[in-house]
């Protein structure tokens, strides 16, 4: 049988780590919220805070040196994304769209386009507000990806 399913959150600006407790506590899953500096979370055993040295990729490092197939990765972060995906685990983002294998390669691209259009300052807004619905809808995709998984095998911890 294959190994507990682990939430880890890149913590750092995550607006729906609440939505991931509720998940996470209803399938009795371990959650690991990392982020380089202090993150208030909810004092139970099944959820760990985990503060990494500020720098580039800190976070994401370690987040990548522990993910494994079956494990669910809730970021923004679209190269943190990739590096979840190349080595099997599901990855979300805030708003519920999932980062898969077939669409990384787009999803890099319309970063790395967007960025260098905000340097040159052809771009000067930001995303759009996150909304309830965004909320609701990425409550939504974790437990489909949760279910999912425990379907394949996975289960709690």
């Amino acid at each position: 049988m294959a190994r507990s399913t682990i939430i880890y959150v890149d913590a750092d600006a995550c607006p729906v780590k609440d939505e991931t407790y509720r998940v996470a506590e209803r399938h009795r899953l371990k959650v690991f919220v990392v982020a380089n500096s202090f993150v208030n979370v909810p004092r139970t055993d099944w959820i760990e805070r985990v503060i990494v040295p500020a720098g580039p990729d800190i976070a994401d490092d370690w987040i990548v040196e522990r993910v494994e197939p079956g494990d669910v990765v809730v970021t923004a972060d679209v190269p943190l994304a990739a590096r979840v995906v190349a080595k099997g685990a599901e990855a979300l983002a805030p708003g519920g769209k999932a980062f898969t294998a077939s669409s990384i390669g787009l999803q890099l691209a319309t970063r790395n386009l967007m960025q260098d259009l905000r340097e040159t300052g052809a771009i000067t807004g930001g995303p759009r507000p996150f909304s309830p619905r965004d909320r609701s809808e990425f409550l939504q995709a974790l437990e489909r990806t949760v279910s999912r998984l425990k379907r394949m095998g996975h289960h709690a911890g």
